[in-house]
């Protein structure tokens, strides 16, 4: 077999066609980080890392591993150490400038960070061209031009684990706290594929950098005692050699670039050429094309059977309602009139002898088909992996007898850990009439087992399921292309860190959910108890901060009191994030209102509010930021109510939000204390505890009544020049 009898199409299906020299899978992040910092090691000319997160924390060496090694485990620590030792070396971080929604999950002051950790020729960029709605979601290292990893796993937290994925680990532990198993797969490769990612990286580089990278080496260095390069990672064999593969891209709109779907294709692609047995591992299975693709090819070869692993369940409201509910759509439609034990939906969990139970999380984004190709990248089978974020995945094809054992390998190793087989094991159930019924037969009691999945526990649908697919697996920006003069689309710019795009999305966002939860019958929900409950179900999930932020903005809309959602917000994540997200969303929902006023009207927002109205409006006019910052410690007036009042008075929107801001931080810090005592007191009531909750009150009333001093000194003072002013005029 040729690399001509592929179904590689430069353009179509994929970006370019190449060879790799040598290529392992990386199964599970103990793994990749134990590679990554072998390979750092070596690295004398360049290192260029491109991802979703590059978190400065991250250990790379647990154990023994970390413990005899002399170079530094946290990543920080040795990329300095590595640049300090080779001033020549030039290292590029390119991370992705995430949306707020991941506010709690990364690291803050990214590129700030890294710069102070790091000398000069280590240099941090935070890619911002990602259209509104999409991320940068390529997971990509090259080292000295001669070795690559890409795949699914990014430098972040709750990513590390090994593969035998204990139910309790003690290096499971991440900011918020310890983490379940969770499963991954990276690849790392050599040859002339790393030619065509250091292209990727460096394209993606200049992108967002003034500084230009490095030059691409035109010959890696190699080992005379070994056939592997030099920065081949000691202790992993090569699986594959002078394997035929090909780069697949999904590139959204962005400025100056044409967007490829190239992902898409391919899969669809693959799919058709399937003829016994597609295994499928990925974090999502929500894209319903590459379901009805599924179906379709089961009933072209009645002996193709599909297997799917993926995770049992989901993160939060938004994770639950788009990708969940997207998953018991796409089960539907790749069931549908195909024989039962033809297809497996499952996740992999585990019940020990004990009786402690765990299940695994997917992160992998893993495909073969047959043993004839491999997939291992960056896309989920989402939309947006297919159409808005940034991905990049290597298919391998099986141009030899020895590479297509190894694709096979691929599969059936992967399926030996889920199981709690052997490969060999897994191997000879392959090759039975009905691998998908054989597999799940005969598990394991007390190892990690596969089971169907039954996502109706999960989500009946019900909740609006275009609204929140709309925001979390979106095919489009939620800020369209502009035409331009030409009539062409072009797409929308992100400014500098994206402050104005994000506020624009924010209110899109904001605007939308409160015209569906109105409709929705919302009111008798919005209560004390039920805001809670939702809030409560987003914690420790990337959608926490959209939570926060809706319930800040509908809240807003009808009238709920602010102190109350403050508090409750605080109660529920802290008392350093509580404060953080209850600003976020008291300033969101100051500006959303105060749009509302500056379209309802003067007059008739003063017949609604009369004499409070008119007095907030006196205040504003007159006192300025000072003022605001002022109202907002003495509540002289619903905290709507003044958004609203301050749409139709003369003060600006900036002005109003820095005196917001001013005026609900600091109480918003003690309603922090007060919040997270309360929850501490019912969860552990001891004289600390309740001493947490006594400070924060007192600190509330003692910045209330510092409020008043400061609010009354600067009024007396604004009185005393406009007595002097008509003295002098007189």
């Amino acid at each position: 077999m040729s690399a001509e009898q592929s179904i590689f199409k430069q353009g179509e299906n994929c970006w370019a066609t190449s060879q790799a020299s040598f290529a392992t899978p990386l199964i599970d992040c103990g793994n990749y980080y134990k590679a990554l910092h072998s390979a750092i090691l070596k690295a004398k000319h360049s290192i260029f890392i491109v991802g979703w997160d590059i978190d400065s924390r991250i250990r790379l060496l647990r154990g023994e591993d970390e413990a005899n090694s002399e170079a530094p485990s946290v990543v920080s620590d040795l990329l300095a150490w590595k640049a300090e030792q080779n001033p020549d070396m030039k290292i590029y971080l390119l991370r992705w400038d995430s949306s707020l929604a991941f506010f709690a999950q990364r690291e803050m002051w990214a590129k700030e960070v890294w710069d102070e950790k790091t000398p000069d020729n280590v240099l941090t960029e935070l890619d911002d061209t990602i259209p509104m709605g999409g991320s940068q979601h390529q997971k990509i290292i090259v080292i000295d031009d001669e070795l690559v990893f890409s795949g699914g796993m990014d430098i972040s937290t709750n990513r590390w684990d090994t593969r035998d994925h204990p139910i309790e680990s003690e290096e499971r532990n991440g900011p918020d706290g310890p983490y379940t198993p969770l499963h991954d797969v990276q690849i790392v490769s050599a040859g002339p594929v790393v030619e065509r990612f250091a292209e990727l990286v460096r394209w993606r580089w200049l992108r967002v950098a003034e500084e230009k990278p490095i030059a691409i080496r035109e010959e890696a260095e190699t080992d005379l005692d070994s056939p592997v390069p030099a920065s081949w990672p000691d202790g992993f064999e090569p699986w594959f050699e002078k394997v035929d593969c090909a780069l697949a891209r999904t590139i959204p709109f962005m400025d100056e670039v044409e967007p490829v779907q190239e992902v898409r294709h391919m899969l669809l692609d693959l799919i058709s050429e399937a003829e016994r047995v597609i295994y499928i591992e990925n974090q999502f299975t929500s894209r319903q094309e590459i379901a009805e693709a599924l179906n379709r090819r089961l009933k072209e070869k009645p002996e193709l059977h599909v297997i799917i692993v993926s995770s049992y369940e989901p993160k939060g409201k938004f994770e639950c309602e788009a990708f969940w509910a997207g998953r018991i759509e796409f089960k539907k439609i790749l069931e549908k009139d195909i024989e039962p034990e033809r297809i497996i939906m499952s996740y992999s969990s585990i019940t020990d002898e004990h009786g402690q139970h765990a299940t695994k999380r997917i992160h992998s984004k893993v495909m073969t088909i047959d043993d004839r190709y491999a997939v291992i990248g960056s896309s989920n089978i989402s939309n947006r992996s297919m159409s808005l974020d940034t991905e990049i995945d290597l298919v391998l094809f099986g141009n030899n007898d020895t590479n297509r054992r190894q694709i096979a390998r691929i599969r059936d190793d992967l399926l030996a850990e889920h199981t709690g087989r052997t490969v060999d094991q897994v191997s000879a159930i392959m090759q039975e009439p009905n691998p998908a019924r054989a597999l799940m037969e005969g598990q394991l009691a007390h190892g990690y087992v596969l089971t169907q999945v039954r996502d109706e526990i999960f989500t009946s649908q019900e909740s609006g399921k275009n609204f929140f697919s709309s925001l979390s697996d979106p095919e489009e920006p939620l800020i369209p292309p502009i035409p331009g003069l030409n009539g062409e689309a072009t797409p929308v710019r992100n400014p500098r860190r994206r402050t104005i795009m994000v506020g624009i999305g924010v209110l899109v966002i904001a605007a939308l959910a409160a015209t569906l939860l109105l409709a929705s019958h919302f009111i008798p929900w919005l209560s004390t108890d039920n805001i809670n409950a939702f809030l409560e179900e987003s914690r420790g999930t990337y959608f926490a901060l959209p939570t926060v932020l809706l319930v800040y903005v509908v809240g807003g809309f009808f009238f709920f009191p602010v102190t109350v959602m403050s508090l409750a917000v605080s109660a529920i994540f802290g008392p350093v994030w509580g404060p953080l997200y209850g600003i976020m969303g008291a300033l969101l929902s100051s500006a959303s209102m105060f749009g509302v006023g500056k379209l309802a009207g003067n007059a008739g927002l003063r017949k609604i509010g009369g004499p409070k109205v008119a007095a907030v409006d006196e205040k504003l006019k007159t006192s300025g930021i000072v003022g605001v910052a002022a109202i907002r410690m003495l509540p002289i007036a619903p905290f709507s109510l003044v958004n609203l009042v301050a749409g139709i008075s003369s003060i600006g929107l900036m002005q109003f939000l820095t005196g917001t801001f001013l005026g609900m931080f600091p109480p918003m810090i003690a309603k922090g204390l007060v919040g997270d005592s309360i929850t501490q007191i019912f969860r552990n009531p001891s004289p600390e505890t309740i001493s947490y909750l006594v400070g924060g009150i007192v600190l509330w009333g003692l910045m209330i009544w510092g409020s008043q001093k400061i609010a009354k000194r600067y009024q007396e003072s604004k009185q005393l020049e406009k007595t002097k002013g008509e003295e002098c005029v007189a």
